[in-house]
């Protein structure tokens, strides 16, 4: 989110120079720089026992590819927290271990994704009203049911040379 106006009092902001920030939206009324803000969230590559990575497919995403666990942070939530709720809640299991892998920027939806790899025990699935399908799929054809280039296939590729 870009700022334009005061969210707290409605005044227009000018751009003011702010150490060494540069110039950043700046309230004169309430005296507070506005930085553009985004969305945190998570992504996350499920695998369990049998090196088999759980994909998602959640057709107001994609028709064609699939997707990992992914889901927005709520206020006072942590990233650990939104993972374990996120996989519960897609996918009806409980995660044992999970590892930070790494943050990637999504510019097209003003996001960070805070992406992670969690190890779960096989089991059926019990979708969310979100997801269509989801399987498990060996780690090495993870990829080729990924958009190549996605970021669920940057955090994939990842997660397995991590642990490889």
């Amino acid at each position: 989110m870009r700022f334009t106006y005061c969210p707290h009092c409605g005044t227009k902001l000018v751009k003011k120079e702010i150490g060494d920030e540069g110039r950043i939206p700046y309230c004169e009324k309430c005296k507070v720089p506005l930085w553009d803000m985004f969305t945190t969230s998570v992504i996350c590559a499920v695998f369990n026992e049998y090196q088999e990575i759980a994909l998602l497919r959640q057709d107001y995403v994609s028709k064609t590819s699939y997707v990992c666990v992914a889901g927005v942070m709520k206020i006072g939530e942590s990233a650990e927290e939104t993972v374990i709720r996120e996989v519960k809640e897609e996918l009806g299991l409980d995660v044992e271990q999970l590892q930070f892998i790494k943050t990637f920027p999504y510019d097209k939806k003003e996001m960070l994704m805070i992406g992670y790899m969690a190890c779960v025990k096989k089991a059926d699935f019990t979708l969310s009203s979100e997801v269509d399908s989801a399987e498990w799929v060996s780690v090495k054809d993870a990829p080729e049911k990924l958009k190549k280039g996605s970021i669920a296939w940057q955090l994939v590729q990842k997660a397995v040379n991590d642990m490889l």
